[in-house]
């Protein structure tokens, strides 16, 4: 245990994490499966961003709120895969505490803006749905930019409490991390101080950033369901289905895995099982999601096509 002498007690300056494995056989094997991972994630990301920004009939808000979702995919993966990475090919674990803590707040700022832009994203097929007259108008660019600037800032805000709350924790020891990135649950098992306003300010930001929210995408999804079923055409509500279908599908994922990972504050023991909500929630997740906003749509096919080509898609 690494510890650092700081007043009159000895405060912890550094943390190990174990990992996904301690097994050495495996690590290499490991090293090179999530930085194939990793590069197809950045690379498919990225994808999606130039077959928005090149494709005329992709200049919409649905496409500006999922390109900014991409962004957000490739700062997630960023935030935990490289130091993952790291710690495969070398027997040094440790990780310091600022830089476990700036660990922290980059992926509760990205966390928590995805959260919001889901809810956007939501609200965004609500209006193209169920109010189609005056939507051009109801999300317009000035529209777009505060909406996603208003999900930075509440993002902000909340990352920026949770870390300086958790600044003011003391870690007297043991100093081992049961995970691969730095997150509260785990880190509130180490300290040697009372967590309870942390896990209050925790609950708190739970309810404000992902309670609410899921409503609001339930309800919006509610409403659009009720309107698609009034659609006479068949191919009419297959096209209006298929782009709800993605969101809900990546909605599914984002929400089950956070769900998991912060209702275990009470147990004693970090597991296996968080681990692999982890790796869903950080790395299975983002490689996933232009996976799936693409794999029925078309027009981001067309595009794609033409990025990774050069060439208009065939007919």
């Amino acid at each position: 245990m690494d510890l650092g002498a700081s007043g009159n007690g000895s405060l912890v300056t550094k943390f190990v994490l174990l990992g996904l494995t301690e097994t050495p056989a495996l690590q290499p094997i490991l090293f090179v499966i999530f930085l194939l991972a990793y590069v197809a994630t950045i690379g498919s990301n990225f994808s999606m961003l130039a077959a928005i920004f090149m494709e005329p009939r992709l200049h919409t808000p649905m496409y500006f709120f999922l390109g900014n979702l991409s962004l957000l995919d490739v700062g997630s993966i960023s935030v935990t895969v490289p130091v993952m990475l790291r710690h495969f090919v070398s027997k040094n674990k440790i990780i310091h505490y600022r830089e476990c803590l700036s660990q922290l707040f980059f992926f509760h700022l990205l966390a928590g803006t995805d959260c919001f832009l889901l809810t956007v994203m939501a609200y965004d097929r609500y209006l193209a749905i169920c109010q189609p007259l005056t939507y051009n108008t109801r999300m317009g660019w000035g529209k777009q930019k505060t909406l996603a600037g208003m999900s930075c800032v509440f993002s902000f805000t909340n990352a920026l409490t949770q870390t300086v709350a958790l600044s003011t924790l003391k870690f007297c020891g043991p100093n081992v991390i049961n995970h691969f990135y730095c997150d509260l649950p785990q880190l509130f098992q180490l300290s040697c101080s009372s967590t309870q306003l942390n896990e209050q300010l925790l609950f708190a930001a739970a309810a404000f950033m992902g309670v609410a929210p899921l409503i609001l995408i339930i309800v919006s999804y509610a409403h659009v369901v009720a309107a698609v079923l009034r659609i006479r055409s068949a191919e009419g509500r297959k096209k209006a289905f298929s782009t709800c279908g993605s969101h809900l599908t990546v909605v599914g994922i984002f929400y089950g895995t956070g769900v998991f990972s912060y209702m275990r504050l009470g147990s004693v023991e970090a597991s296996d099982k968080d681990k692999g909500i982890g790796i869903l929630n950080t790395v299975v997740s983002p490689m996933l999601n232009p996976l799936i906003y693409s794999l029925r749509n078309p027009d981001v096919k067309g595009a794609l096509w033409r990025v990774l080509t050069g060439k208009l898609p065939p007919k």
